[in-house]
C-alpha cells in the first residue's frame, strides 16, 4: 500500500497554493510543518504516514526540484464534474494543461481524467471511473 508521496518544489509557496486547489476539494487537509507542506486525510490515524498522504518541500539534498521523467501521481475523484473544477482550479493556482478532462477510451469507456502539472513540472492525473 502506497503510504506517501513527497513532491519536490522550488517555490514551496506557490506549489502550496496549486495542491490546495487540487487537493483540498478531495478531502485532505493542508498543514504547514516548518519548510515544507503536508496533505493529508484527516481520517487516517497516522495521518503523516498514510496512505495518502502528500509532502511539497524543497528537495532535502538542497538541489533544484526537477520533474521526474514518468512519474506521474493518480488521485481518484468522485465525480466527472468535480474532475472539471479541479483542472480549473489547478490552473488557476499555477499549474499548466497537460491533456483537457474528457474520456480517454484506450484505458476504458468510463476513464474520465485530467492531466496537469504543477509549478515545478510534475505531472499529476485527476480522475474518475464513474459515469
Amino acid at each position: 500500500m502506497l503510504s506517501y508521496l513527497f513532491i519536490g518544489a522550488n517555490d514551496v509557496e506557490l506549489s502550496g497554493q496549486f495542491y490546495a486547489a487540487v487537493l483540498l476539494p478531495l478531502g485532505y487537509e493542508k498543514e504547514v510543518d516548518g519548510e515544507q507542506l503536508i496533505f493529508s486525510l484527516p481520517d487516517i490515524p497516522d495521518r503523516h504516514n498514510g496512505p495518502g498522504a502528500v509532502f511539497i518541500s524543497k528537495p532535502y539534498n538542497g538541489g533544484k526540484a526537477e520533474p521526474g521523467n514518468g512519474m506521474m501521481p493518480g488521485f481518484r475523484v468522485k465525480t466527472r464534474q468535480l474532475v472539471d473544477e479541479i483542472y480549473a482550479a489547478g490552473l488557476m493556482a499555477g499549474g499548466t494543461d497537460e491533456g483537457d478532462p474528457g474520456i480517454r477510451e484506450r484505458y476504458s469507456s468510463n476513464f474520465y481524467v485530467a492531466y496537469l502539472r504543477d509549478p515545478a513540472g510534475n505531472k499529476l492525473a485527476m480522475f474518475c471511473n464513474a459515469e
